[in-house]
């Protein structure tokens, strides 16, 4: 596990809300790893909140999938399966197909002028080498395009899997040609979107999701070799 050295105290509102973001983050960026017990007194001290929230934010986190409960054992984090990503991406990826076509038709001026803004910042991040200022807006985009299609019930089904396949999403860049091939990805998300072509972006959306899928699925097996 990484030093605990970095956090900072956090402000006392929705605390265990905030603590669950927080550690959230550290299993998806890798720094509490797959297999490893959640060290409940060293983020209680680098937090500075008590072990009350905390708990209530690894009650949060295992209901997401992140984090396994066990009686009497603490919390440990889960680890990312060929078997749980097979089941999940093919889901959320017509799901996302779906938001994108609804996103065409549906979407304002304004929203699809502030997702191009997204994508721009992102490619600046990706030109930089910046990870996670990448990710985080990578986030924001699918997350406009799924607002944007105007579809409460879509939107719900894809958030409830979005938590299940954020950790293996980040997990498919950690190549260096595997994340350009996502940006250029994103690039003709971002002109399908601009052209309000329903289909094209459905497809790109789709094919997205497969090749994401494609590289967690190797990733996991060069892991395990």
């Amino acid at each position: 596990m990484a030093t605990l050295e970095g956090p900072t105290p956090i402000q006392r509102r929705s605390l265990h809300a905030e603590l669950a973001d927080r550690v959230r983050e550290m299993i998806v960026q890798g720094e509490l790893e797959p297999g490893a017990k959640i060290p409940e007194r060293e983020l209680c001290e680098a937090f500075n909140v008590s072990r009350t929230p905390l708990r209530e934010a690894l009650k949060v986190l295992a209901s997401e999938g992140f984090v396994i409960l066990t009686p009497n054992r603490g919390a440990a984090v889960s680890k990312l399966t060929r078997s749980d990503i097979e089941e999940a991406f093919p889901v959320i990826g017509a799901l996302e197909s779906l938001a994108g076509e609804l996103a065409c038709a549906n979407a304002t001026d304004e929203e699809i002028a502030h997702i191009a803004q997204l994508h721009d910042r992102m490619a600046a991040h990706h030109a930089a080498g910046e990870r996670t200022p990448y990710f985080r807006l990578n986030e924001q985009i699918h997350d406009a395009i799924a607002a944007a299609a105007r579809n409460p019930t879509l939107r719900q089904m894809q958030m409830s899997l979005a938590s299940r396949v954020r950790r293996a999403r980040y997990f498919a860049n950690i190549s260096r040609s595997r994340w350009d091939q996502a940006m250029a990805e994103h690039e003709e998300i971002n002109d399908a979107l601009k052209a309000r072509d329903g289909q094209r972006l459905a497809a790109i959306l789709k094919l997205h999701l497969e090749h994401k899928l494609e590289a967690v699925s190797a990733a996991l097996e060069g892991l395990s070799e």
